[in-house]
């Protein structure tokens, strides 16, 4: 091996023209130094920042707060940012071009509030496979009547059967009836 040929093992990736711009999106707690903490991995990894769209004002189903993450990186280096976000527990709810790979859509019927809506959504948030993206809940005789929930999920690729055995396993547990799989959120 040359001289000239160790140097380059040690360089960083090449960045001349090989640099992409990805968007991350991301669900965060409210509390100081939560952003930062969150930076932390991307710019560890070799990530550059471009921009952040914090939006505290909009709130997830889950309580936390939607931050928008642009950055720039070499594509090889794009995958390491994502995982190191995911090990220092940052919700990642969006990477890049696709989200997840795939979206799934459930009705979910029953007496949803009466028996803890947050505490529904989160056994479905804690499948690693999914992540919930929007909730619409119908409750036209009030909060301790029958209720129903739209529940759009965000799969990885090829695992919507888990996502949807979560589902039914929590549905079985709280007497929902379960309106399965509705065609994805495109429509």
């Amino acid at each position: 091996m040359s001289e000239l040929d160790e140097e380059s093992d040690d360089e960083p990736a090449e960045t001349d023209g090989g640099v992409r711009a990805y968007t991350v999106r991301l669900e965060l707690v409210d509390e100081p130094g939560e952003l930062l903490r969150t930076l932390e991995p991307i710019a560890n990894n070799g990530g550059n920042l471009l921009s952040i769209h914090h939006e505290r004002g909009n709130i997830t189903p889950r309580g936390h707060i939607p931050v928008e993450v642009d950055l720039e990186c070499p594509p090889d280096r794009f995958e390491g940012i994502v995982e190191a976000l995911r090990e220092a527990g940052v919700n990642v709810i969006q990477a890049g071009a696709d989200r997840y790979g795939e979206e799934l859509n459930v009705i979910l019927v029953g007496h949803l509030v009466e028996s803890d809506l947050s505490d529904t959504l989160s056994v479905i948030e804690g499948n690693e496979h999914a992540s919930l993206v929007d909730l619409s809940l119908a409750a036209p005789e009030g909060m301790d009547a029958v209720s129903s929930a739209r529940l759009r999920l965000a799969v990885d690729t090829g695992r919507a059967d888990d996502a949807l055995e979560t589902v039914r396993g929590i549905a079985d547990e709280k007497d929902f009836c379960v309106v399965e799989p509705l065609l994805g959120g495109d429509a």
